[in-house]
């Protein structure tokens, strides 16, 4: 087998592995939670039959082992089971909540994606300028600031002193897109501060990384420009890291965003998340956390397998 396909088979198997393990660690937090599932949701005055068809129902009278492999069967299906709450389907309750969520998360991608790119690049033209050091300062300051006080701050200055944008990022179907785009603003905004600072950070590191190899030395020689240099031969072989961090914040862009979507109310699988933990909707819980955990896990993979297929000397070994 080619070294290559070999490599990318050992990622796909151990990024399958991973995904069992996380989903086992789901399973037991959820079963290592105390009280009696049944008499939380049925209260005190239940009667003892009650409790124990509602545990049949809920096949809690089985053995723990027996629960998990029939949750990961049925998960594997499509059959996510029944929501505790409101007896809907999961995977129609989780359906609409996981899209909100890709669609908060590629629209900051789109943007936030090729600005990052570009603050990378000039910083590292500009190496040890006035600019380089302003853009590290505030990307750092980004970085080192929590979502939530972020979030709170854009609130107060564009939606409570200017008010440009709600601070309740409610979307539905009858919307427009730009209206959506309007709704989202403050959202995006959080998230994209964000990952903008860690990708450009990124990028700058990895094309400044490439700068000092020969090849550079020699373009230098020939008289080749620096702006020329950077764009014609050390972004290219410096695709490998930065797509690897690409990739890997647009992982914590759908996974990532539970505090921000609670802040700003917003309908997507991390506010439904915390709702299912309050109201102790426990299969809700444990399917969101598995999807939120596959979605990582895949894009992890991605990236790995993107960053491998960029590589020049792992695709021509010889």
């Amino acid at each position: 087998m080619n070294p290559l396909a070999s490599m990318i088979s050992k990622r796909i198997m151990f990024g399958v592995l991973t995904l069992m393990a996380i989903s086992l660690l789901i399973f037991v937090g959820v079963e290592a939670l105390p009280g009696d599932l049944a008499e939380a949701i049925l209260g005190q005055n239940a009667t003892p039959e009650t409790i124990q068809a509602f545990r049949t129902e809920l096949k809690l009278d089985l053995p723990a082992s027996e629960r998990y492999f029939s949750w990961i069967n049925d998960f594997v299906h499509g059959d996510l089971g029944h929501s505790l709450a409101n007896g809907r389907p999961i995977a129609e309750v989780i359906g609409w909540r996981f899209a909100n969520s890709l669609f908060l998360a590629v629209t900051t991608a789109v943007f936030a994606i090729p600005f990052a790119i570009m603050l990378g690049l000039l910083a590292a033209i500009y190496r040890d300028s006035w600019f380089d050091r302003l853009i590290s300062i505030t990307t750092l300051s980004a970085i080192s600031l929590p979502e939530f006080f972020v979030a709170y701050i854009l609130i107060a200055l564009f939606s409570v002193q200017i008010p440009l944008f709600p601070c309740i990022s409610t979307i539905n179907d009858d919307m427009s897109f730009l209206t959506k785009l309007h709704a989202i603003f403050l959202p995006c905004l959080t998230l994209a501060l964000v990952v903008i600072g860690h990708m450009m950070r990124m990028t700058r590191a990895a094309i400044i990384n490439v700068l000092s190899s020969p090849f550079i030395e020699m373009a230098r020689l020939k008289g080749i420009s620096n702006r020329r240099i950077i764009i014609k031969h050390a972004l290219p072989n410096a695709l490998s890291p930065i797509i690897n961090v690409v990739v890997l914040n647009l992982a914590y862009l759908v996974v990532g965003v539970v505090v921000v979507e609670v802040v700003f109310v917003y309908p997507g699988l991390g506010q439904l998340l915390v709702d299912a933990v309050s109201k102790r909707d426990l299969p809700v819980v444990q399917a969101s956390g598995l999807i939120f955990a596959g979605t990582y896990v895949f894009l992890n993979l991605m990236a790995d397998v993107l960053s491998m297929l960029s590589n020049p000397k792992l695709r021509n070994p010889r």
